[in-house]
């Protein structure tokens, strides 16, 4: 039977829970080095540059890039909860990293502001609207300077497919169970999790729905978007210790390049 997930789901799903969650992926301060180190040898990034960190969450990426000497850092998410979290970390490392709540897909951002935009965490086929994609990476071109670069960090959906576990749970810290039953539908996965406590009983069940992304597909978005110099990098997995992570086991990395043209 398949699993309907629930309209606009990523509105309201990440919140304490997930950063509970997903500790393991987004909370481990090694994995968010690693992957920035990676960013950096991706992007021609400099110091004194404007990056965009779109559906950034809690502000990982730009709290470590700031801290590398990288520029200002804006974070763009639709999250409350996360991005409160973003701004009380910057405020106590001294960090320059401002926060703004907005849908990804029409930000009120003035055009032509950075030098870099970053998508990563698996942050794109949320929305079941078949364009919605196309938005989000239309609005990261107009956002851009000419010139500028966009990073596109996903699940890679032909390793997702191949290794692919219809079951998986973990526990967090002593109290907290994660179960996750999933199936793919056509070019998506469709999941339904649960979470307990073994004090309190269940915390969480939800169901939600992300598309998968190959790299033909994801290099023809940024094509489809305006983008040139695109290149795909396949198979990156930041984790070390084999389990279930998610969709963070592997991924790609895209990047493309706004012409140099004024748009």
């Amino acid at each position: 039977m398949t699993l309907q997930p629930e309209r606009g789901w990523w509105k309201t799903l990440f919140d304490e829970v997930y950063l509970q969650t997903d500790a393991r992926s987004v909370c481990d301060e090694q994995i968010t080095r690693k992957e920035i180190d990676l960013i950096c040898g991706l992007l021609p990034v400099r110091p004194g540059q404007r990056i965009l960190d779109l559906c950034g969450g809690h502000g990982r990426h730009s709290l470590e890039l700031v801290s590398r000497g990288y520029g200002m850092c804006i974070v763009v998410d639709y999250s409350e909860y996360l991005l409160s979290r973003a701004k009380k970390k910057a405020c106590e490392s001294g960090r320059r990293v401002y926060c703004v709540r907005a849908d990804a897909r029409n930000t009120g951002i003035r055009s032509g502001m950075f030098d870099h935009v970053l998508i990563m965490g698996n942050s794109l086929g949320y929305l079941s609207r078949e364009n919605a994609d196309f938005e989000i990476v239309s609005e990261a071109f107009r956002l851009l300077r000419p010139g500028g670069w966009l990073l596109i960090d996903v699940a890679d959906g032909e390793m997702v497919v191949k290794n692919f576990i219809p079951r998986a749970w973990h526990e967090v810290e002593d109290d907290m169970v994660v179960c996750r039953g999933r199936e793919i539908v056509g070019d998506r996965i469709c999941a339904r999790e649960m979470v307990l406590s073994k004090k309190d009983g269940l915390i969480r069940d939800r169901k939600y729905a992300i598309r998968l992304y190959d790299r033909h597909c994801l290099a023809a978005l940024f094509s489809g978007c305006g983008f040139e110099s695109i290149e795909c990098h396949g198979d990156f997995s930041p984790h070390r210790a084999k389990g279930d992570y998610g969709f963070m086991n592997h991924r790609i990395l895209a990047v493309g390049q706004k012409n140099g043209r004024k748009s």
